[in-house]
């Protein structure tokens, strides 16, 4: 077992200069119980909650079983131990949803921070309730030097966290104000060129059956470019790259009928974990690629805020974004959202309203056992992942009233006689 490493005590300087001023009164409240004064640390030892007065302390709200979340903490906790080396006015504390003590203790045995006893339940509930934690992974953050309970929390960590990383420390208004800013600035100078290279590589990667290995990414500018972020190992994006497939060859064989100018191209912009893995998934591509490993891929997932995968970000021929939603308007519109935009989005959206019309209100599904309505984003659908493809869906859907199953209209198949 490791030994215990120190923590630093009360009053620990911000990086802002100033001392944390919140009583520990409020942690206490919070983090404690009438029978508990501690939280556990990852030696399995006790650590005083008085001991955290005066850092920015994130309460991470997640579970073992949840995917998501084991995705999640592997990125905090990189964001952690380097936040913690430079800054030492910083903490997490832990707040499981695990089913029990096992999968709590091989969860916790990941994470370098602190946590409430799995057994104290009572507390979990009350954090839970207090800061309205509805889905999970959820990072609150608690801030040492805030006047009002605006101030003092920060309710969107996990975003800030993906989009930001140990940047947006120490979380405070200003720091992520001017960070909003930053973006501003960076998205209205946005341009291929700035996107796509830098000063070690101005090339991108040629398609693999083609000769050319390296093509300029000077030749892209003024043409409809998709960034397609994905990876061998993620289920989904193997769902989705052959319907990409699919589309790609269809869209550029009707830009070149078309003749008049237009072009369509798509980089892979790859998070896979290994040079063999890369190689053998562009492989099956007939598209563009950035190299693996590349520097510009970090900057790219940020500046994008992709917190998953697969994402299509489409690029207009001024480089600018057109949407960051092309994997879903080509799951609802195929080769037909060409050129992505929002008037041709409007269109198809004026289409598909007409086209429902004629769908019927009520279906059996040979995939559900229960009876479908046909929803809508105004009458109870949204956002939805289809149970039959496992693909993205929106604006209409068939879905089960008694259990939530969903799936996209052209899904549904009537059950056999």
């Amino acid at each position: 077992m490791r030994t215990e490493t120190t923590r630093d005590g009360p009053g620990a300087l911000l990086s802002n200069g100033h001392m944390g001023n919140l009583s520990s009164s409020r942690f206490s409240s919070l983090l404690a119980s009438k029978d508990r004064d501690f939280l556990l640390s990852p030696t399995g030892s006790q650590v005083k909650v008085c001991d955290i007065e005066g850092k920015v302390v994130g309460l991470l709200f997640g579970a073992n079983w949840y995917a998501p979340c084991r995705r999640f903490t592997e990125v905090l906790v990189c964001i952690y131990e380097e936040l913690r080396s430079k800054v030492p006015g910083f903490e997490i504390v832990y707040v499981s949803s695990d089913e029990d003590l096992s999968a709590f203790e091989t969860y916790y045995a990941q994470m370098p921070w602190l946590a409430i006893p799995f057994s104290d339940l009572e507390t979990k509930k009350a954090l839970t309730k207090k800061f309205d934690v509805e889905g999970i992974p959820r990072l609150v953050i608690l801030l040492p030097n805030g006047c009002n309970k605006d101030e003092a929390t920060v309710d969107d960590g996990v975003e800030l966290i993906y989009r930001y990383g140990v940047e947006a420390y120490p979380f405070s208004k200003e720091r992520l104000e001017q960070l909003k800013r930053e973006d501003r600035e960076k998205h209205e100078n946005q341009t291929l060129i700035n996107l796509l290279t830098n000063h070690n590589r101005d090339y991108v990667l040629g398609p693999p059956q083609a000769d050319i290995k390296q093509v300029p990414v000077a030749s892209l500018v003024g043409k409809t470019i998709g960034l397609y972020f994905s990876a061998q190992w993620c289920q989904p994006c193997l769902n989705f790259t052959p319907k990409l497939i699919s589309v790609y060859h269809k869209i550029r064989r009707t830009v070149s009928e078309a003749g008049n100018g237009e072009d369509f191209e798509i980089v892979l912009v790859s998070s896979d974990r290994d040079q063999a893995c890369f190689d053998s998934y562009f492989s099956g591509m007939p598209w563009l690629a950035l190299p693996f490993g590349d520097p510009e891929i970090k900057r790219l997932v940020r500046h994008f805020d992709v917190q998953g995968i697969p994402t299509l970000v489409i690029l207009g021929p001024d480089g600018k974004t057109i949407t960051r939603n092309g994997r879903n308007l080509i799951n609802l519109y195929q080769e037909n959202a060409y050129p992505f935009t929002d008037s041709r989005v409007e269109l198809l959206e004026k289409q598909l309203e007409e086209e429902a019309k004629d769908y019927p209100r009520l279906v059996c599904h040979e995939g559900h056992h229960h009876h479908l309505n046909l929803v809508s984003d105004g009458n109870g659908g949204g956002p939805f992942i289809c149970c039959e493809c496992e693909e993205q869906g929106s604006s209409w859907a068939y879905q089960c009233l008694e259990c939530g199953y969903e799936v996209h209209p052209k899904c549904v198949r009537a059950p056999s006689s």
